[in-house]
């Protein structure tokens, strides 16, 4: 996830840098990385399981109040641990 995001940022500035883009087009280009992480994570939020369901919420929670990089390390630690308890 981490190299894709970074790949998205590298090659958009280095296909654009001698551009003016607009700035509807910089939105674009600022929201692309998010895109790229949701459709990576959106998948097992689908499969209906008790554990990611519950670090979800988790992770929500933490977005609202925390930094970018708190509410990753805690969505993925969450996660970790809540498949680990909930393993039947």
């Amino acid at each position: 996830m981490a190299c894709t995001t970074y790949l998205t940022r590298v090659l958009g500035y280095l296909a654009l840098h001698n551009r003016k883009l607009s700035p509807r087009m910089r939105a674009v280009m600022e929201a692309i990385p998010g895109c790229v992480l949701v459709s990576v994570v959106a998948p097992y939020f689908a499969s209906g399981e008790p554990a990611d369901l519950c670090a979800l919420t988790i992770t929500l929670i933490c977005a609202i109040r925390l930094p970018f990089l708190a509410t990753v390390l805690i969505g993925i630690g969450s996660a970790a641990l809540l498949r680990q308890m909930m393993v039947f």
